[in-house]
Parts: C-alpha cells; structure tokens; sequence
C-alpha cells in the first residue's frame, strides 16, 4: 500500500473541497449584498409609483425569501449536488413541513389576506389580536403594532385575521367619551352651556362635529353629564386631558360645589312613632 500516494489524493480532494467552502462562503457573502441591494432598489422604485406601503413590504419579504431559496439551490448546484433531486425533496419536506406546521402556513395565509383586504395599513392606530397601538410591518407571518406605551409587539397574523378588527385611523374623526358628576343643586343647563363653550375652545376639538353635552345619568351625588368632544385620532389623548382638565376648571371658576352623595335614614321608635328624617351625616353624628 503506497501511504504517500494515498496522502497525495486525499490532500488534493481536500484542498478541491475547501476551495469549494470558501467559493460557496464568498459565493453566499456577495450574493447576500446583491439581494439586500436589488431590494432596496425595488423599494425605492415601489415607492416611486406611489404603491401602498404596507404591499410593498409584503412583496418585498416574498421577494428577499425567494432569492435567498434560489441562492441556497445554487450553492448546492455548485457542489455537485443534484438540484432536480433537491427540488423534489424540497418539494416533499415542504408538504411534510406544511402538515406540522399547519399553523405557520395559517399565518402565511392570513397575512396574503390582510394585504388583498386591508382592513388596516402601516401607520394606522388599531386594536387587533388583544394588543392596541400602531402598526409599523405586515410581514409574512408576523405583524408589528407599537402600542402607546412604546412597546414593540409582534401578533400573528391570523391571530389578527381571525378575531375582530378596530382601525381607528380609517375614519376622519373619533369621538372622545368622558362624563362630569354635578353637585344637587347646579343647575344642569346651565352646565351644559358653560362646558360646550369651554370644550369648544380646546385645541384641536372639531366644530363639525360639535361637542355633545347632555344627561347621561343620575346618581347619588347628582347629576351626571355625558361630556363627548370630536377629534382626529393623532389629537385624541391630548383632547381626552385637556377636556378633563377643562370641565375642573369651569366648574371651580362657576363656584359649583363639590359633588358628594347624600342618604336620608328614616326611623321609628319602639311606639311606633315616627322620628324626623335626618341626613347620613347628621345620623352619623347623632
């Protein structure tokens, strides 16, 4: 047996195989720079045709994966390997894979969905799969809502798809629910026309719509208002403080008392007579 002929062939089929890994690995580098090239090209010409932000990073996630496939495909065509018998064997681990990850397809799904509906786009402020914020990606399987405590989270997407949907952009304006507690002896319409003058004035409160101010409800302390201004969604929060902050200051400035709830215990007797009504407060001292 010839050792060192033997040692010859094996180093030349590993030194042809090595120079195979470090062409797949430079091969691998330079097409990567190539793809994330060619997709920002294709972002930049999407948006240049004015295409809906939220389809163009769908498509171009379908885009990056499929090249990424194809590279892959071509790596191995460059070793040697039999790219016909891979795509066969891609094809079947692609069903075996589907029938166990049944719920990733689902999202796939879902999200082609989203984008041929669009319920909602990138930029919107929604409530969808128990998380309420703004979305910032669809992807394939995945959306991104930054909620308004400035959290990033990622919902799947046919979480969102199959449960209800609250897009609070698609409608010019909303409408911001608050109530203010009257005191028993304010006189209600008076109230009334003191905050829709005050609330009018707020920055940002919509004409058109006017404010709603009307009785809502009455309670132990009095008279309860529904104080309902209309705003944009980007104005909401600041419209929803300064209102509260509003109905304070009017009613302080109006010298209206401060609310609180009132009983009137009635009693009798052991005779059997009748003893004057009192008040909670005064039964309490008594």
């Amino acid at each position: 047996m010839n050792f060192q002929q033997i040692g010859q062939v094996a180093l030349q089929l590993l030194t042809q195989f090595g120079l195979k890994v470090l062409g797949a690995i430079a091969l691998w580098l330079i097409a990567q720079k190539l793809i994330d090239f060619a997709v920002k090209l294709l972002r930049r010409a999407f948006r240049s045709q004015n295409i809906e932000p939220t389809l163009i990073s769908y498509l171009l996630n379908i885009i990056g994966v499929t090249l990424r496939i194809v590279l892959v495909v071509a790596i191995l065509g460059f070793f040697g390997i039999e790219t016909t018998s891979f795509a066969a064997l891609l094809a079947a681990a692609g069903v075996a894979i589907g029938a166990a990850w049944g719920g990733l397809l689902a999202n796939f799904a879902a999200g082609a969905f989203l984008i041929v509906f669009r319920p909602f786009n990138v930029g919107d402020f929604i409530s969808a799969g128990g998380v309420t914020g703004t979305v910032t990606e669809i992807g394939l399987f995945t959306t991104s809502i930054n909620t308004p405590d400035n959290v990033l989270t990622i919902v799947a997407n046919n979480k969102i798809f199959a449960d209800n949907i609250q897009n609070f952009s698609a409608n010019p304006y909303r409408r911001v629910d608050l109530v203010a507690q009257l005191h028993h002896t304010v006189d209600h319409n008076e109230a009334i026309a003191l905050l829709k003058s005050r609330i009018s004035q707020i920055p940002n409160v919509l004409d058109n719509p006017a404010p709603d101010v009307e009785i809502i409800d009455f309670n132990l302390a009095g008279t309860v208002l529904a104080v309902r201004p209309y705003c944009n969604n980007d104005h909401y929060w600041q419209v929803y403080f300064d209102t509260n902050k509003t109905i304070r200051e009017a009613f302080g400035e109006a010298g209206y008392p401060v609310p609180e709830q009132r009983y009137v215990v009635n009693s009798h007797s052991g005779n059997g007579a009748s003893v004057p009504a009192a008040s909670l407060s005064d039964f309490v001292t008594q």
